[in-house]
């Protein structure tokens, strides 16, 4: 893995909210972020307060959120992998 690694610890994350703000921080953005699912898209696809090159998302123990609430999980993932374009953005989901 190449990138500036930019990481979530997913022990304490269980809800929506909370894995959008384990995000939000783990990659710096901005206070106008919007706490929301297409927001999470924008400010993935934007990065633009990030240095330039590759930003790499490594979740950890990402099997909380998924037990917890799965449909969170499945949708955060889902706009993750929408989001990611190599050499920008990508992500891993590195279970406990």
């Amino acid at each position: 893995m190449s990138g500036v690694r930019h990481e979530v610890d997913g022990t304490g994350v269980r809800g929506k909210v909370e894995a959008l703000d384990a995000i939000a921080a783990a990659m710096s953005f901005p206070d106008w972020f919007g706490r929301n699912l297409d927001a999470l898209y924008d400010s993935l696809r934007d990065l633009s307060w990030l240095p330039a090159g590759e930003h790499v998302l490594v979740w950890s123990a990402p099997e909380v959120l998924q037990a917890a609430d799965p449909r969170a999980y499945q949708t955060i993932v889902d706009v993750l992998r929408d989001a990611s374009e190599p050499g920008r953005f990508t992500f891993e989901l590195s279970p406990r």
